[in-house]
């Protein structure tokens, strides 16, 4: 069996990448839906989730480097969210300005309506697949990933 050609891998992962911008978009819209009866949109959800993800609270520029996103972007959410008093601020110890990001009581229960929104419909979504072929995709869309951190850090 011949072996893809650079051209051949080249087209495979334009696909891949087409396919994940509409998924993408299209994730983002369903999340949007079902995150609204508790007051968040998909981005509110994506900063609250990375808030409790973490061990210990973190700046903004950290919260953002770890989501891959743009700091500006993340701060201004952050600030919606502190003004409906989602999340609250604490002094950094290690930087004046660079205060911490703490999810409130409010935030927390917020953040656990949306997972109890989400989890019967997540299982249901991943009901035709199987968890080789979820592992495999999130291998791909990871080491994608690397790569354009790296393509990114490089300039």
């Amino acid at each position: 069996m011949a072996r893809p050609t650079k051209k051949a891998k080249a087209e495979a992962l334009t696909e891949l990448l087409l396919t994940m911008f509409r998924a993408n978009n299209l994730t983002l819209a369903w999340g949007d839906r079902l995150v609204s009866p508790v007051g968040l949109t998909s981005a509110r959800w994506q900063i609250l989730g990375a808030i409790v993800l973490v061990d210990r609270p973190q700046p903004v520029a950290w919260l953002a480097r770890d989501l891959g996103a743009n700091r500006q972007n993340v701060q201004r959410i952050i600030n919606d969210l502190k003004k409906d008093e989602l999340v609250s601020f604490e002094p950094n110890p290690h930087h004046k300005r660079a205060q911490l990001v703490v999810l409130t009581p409010k935030g927390q229960q917020t953040y656990e309506a949306a997972i109890n929104l989400y989890s019967p419909l997540v299982e249901a979504l991943a009901e035709d697949f199987s968890a080789e072929d979820i592992g495999a995709a999130q291998r791909v869309l990871s080491a994608l990933r690397t790569k354009l951190e790296t393509l990114a850090a490089d300039g």
